[in-house]
């Protein structure tokens, strides 16, 4: 069973609350049009006329060569923490193509996992790379724009 993990809620606080981003940066703030500015922790567009966050992430607990920084939208007001989400989120309904790749307990891409793939085959791309050995977790991105949109994680039987 896929699990789809948001940002935690204690860094969308710290966000929130004014805490630099991946740059050492203040979040700016926006007001969002109502399309293209998905929020990472509840997983949902950034409502029109709400205030957003915009800022620079980066999904990993540590600087690598892997670790992929970019800008990543958040609901400036305190929203839903989805738990134990166990069903595609709203956030993967935006677009028609995804980026999905996978990564090691260390935190290091594995090479052979990234792919381009349907919004429909999101599911089945992912328990693909969440099988292989090496394969600790799997991150969903933009295939447009290479935007960080959230982990995935699965126990997964072998096959």
């Amino acid at each position: 069973m896929l699990q789809y993990i948001p940002m935690p809620s204690d860094e969308a606080r710290a966000y929130r609350s004014g805490a630099p981003d991946a740059y050492g940066r203040a979040p700016e703030r926006q007001i969002s049009d109502g399309s293209g500015a998905p929020c990472r922790h509840c997983l949902k567009n950034v409502p029109k006329g709400a205030e957003m966050l915009v800022l620079a992430h980066c999904p990993f607990p540590e600087k690598q060569p892997y670790a992929e920084t970019g800008p990543i939208f958040l609901c400036a007001d305190e929203c839903d923490h989805p738990d134990n989400e166990q069903v595609p989120p709203e956030i993967l309904s935006y677009s028609s193509t995804y980026l999905i790749k996978g990564y090691s307990a260390d935190h290091r891409i594995v090479y052979g996992t990234g792919a381009i793939v349907e919004k429909a085959e999101i599911e089945e791309a992912s328990k693909s790379i969440l099988v292989q050995d090496r394969v600790a977790y799997v991150h969903a991105r933009s295939a447009k724009n290479n935007c960080y949109l959230l982990r995935i994680e699965g126990a997964l039987p072998p096959t």
